[in-house]
């Protein structure tokens, strides 16, 4: 093993290498690396998000997705204006300094209704807005960035065009390449956000350390990966798409997550890393925690109304599906204590270092 741990000579092939160890003390010297630049570039703060999931209707049917429009076992909903304004409040009242609205990708949430929304949780409580709606049209971005929105989060999932091609059916004309939406968002002055999913069935670890160079060249402001968690009424969890040979499938494992976090780190050490909840699913007494101690710096509660978070299934057994928000917001402050960490105030945007002189 010759992998290193410094940004400028992690490439594909180091990459790797790290994506396969399973060295005790090997991980234990890349946990330590990116704990210490998350300390040295965005501090011992852990920021929260607040996320309202305000829609489940979605028009997409991508393969590993519970809330896929051909997903008939599911009740759809869409949240009023009123709920999720009333929402975002909640966020404000616990200390929160964003607010996350996420959405499968629903033409219901129409631009205008949008933005309003955004307006008036802007003018009423002061968070920062961050949207993650979907590959969306130009004057839509445009129109949500002028509302007041500060963030957006669009998710690449994986840079391997035959897999995206795989496990996203094409929609015609409506289909937006998303590598150039992110650079749409940069340009509307959007802080922007992305990732990719972990252990996709045909997912190789060439294809996974390529997925790690490629958020690095982003200059993403967040960048949120977890793994591939199995819903039954997908395709993917059907079995349609045959995973690799052992020695060369990704695992959709806790640790290899942690892997991704923590290079992650390495590759973009001030980017704002969310300890995901898929991984708190996968691991729900020490999930977050770990995340947190392998470079990741944000957390993103759920505030989403208790009547519809069942509802947004993206795969089943979510963790704090059914918690108050309260009641989250006292456990999360716990846990994040317990690993020598405080809650963050304040929006919690990225700090961008200068260069070296």
């Amino acid at each position: 093993m010759t992998a290193t741990l410094d940004c400028a000579s992690l490439d594909a092939a180091g990459l790797s290498d790290w994506l396969r160890e399973d060295d005790p003390e090997r991980l234990h010297q890349l946990w330590a690396r990116a704990d210490q630049l998350r300390r040295d570039h965005v501090g011992d703060a852990v920021h929260l998000r607040g996320l309202v999931e305000i829609s489940n209707r979605c028009v997409r049917a991508c393969w590993y997705c519970g809330i896929r429009k051909d997903n008939h076992h599911i009740q759809r909903y869409r949240m009023t204006a009123t709920e999720v304004v009333e929402a975002a409040a909640l966020a404000k009242r616990l200390g929160y300094g964003t607010v996350v609205l996420q959405a499968g990708e629903d033409p219901g949430l129409s631009q205008p209704w949008v933005a309003d929304v955004v307006q008036r949780i802007a003018g009423e409580t002061g968070l920062a807005v961050t949207l993650s709606l979907g590959e969306r049209k130009p004057r839509e971005l445009q129109a949500w960035r002028q509302a007041g929105a500060d963030r957006y989060l669009l998710r690449f999932e994986t840079s391997d065009p035959a897999l995206f091609a795989k496990i996203h059916p094409a929609l015609g004309h409506s289909d937006r390449d998303r590598f150039a939406i992110l650079a749409e968002l940069h340009d509307l002055g959007y802080e922007v956000g992305s990732g990719f999913l972990i252990g996709i069935p045909g997912q190789s670890y060439a294809s996974l350390a390529q997925d790690l160079l490629r958020c690095r060249d982003l200059d993403l402001d967040m960048i949120g990966v977890g793994p591939w968690l199995t819903h039954p009424d997908t395709p993917l969890g059907q079995g349609l798409v045959a995973p690799l040979a052992a020695d060369d499938q990704v695992p959709a494992s806790e640790a290899m997550t942690l892997k991704c976090v923590a290079l992650l780190r390495i590759l973009c050490p001030d980017s704002n890393l969310p300890a995901t909840t898929a991984l708190a699913t996968l691991n729900g007494h020490q999930g977050r925690e770990h995340a947190l101690q392998a470079g990741a710096n944000v957390v993103m509660p759920n505030v989403t109304p208790l009547q519809y978070r069942a509802l947004y299934e993206i795969y089943p057994g979510k963790a704090c599906v059914s918690e108050h928000a309260e009641v989250c917001a006292e456990c999360l402050a716990g846990r994040i204590a317990k690993v020598g960490r405080t809650v963050g105030r304040g929006p919690g945007g990225r700090a961008r270092r200068p260069p070296p002189a």
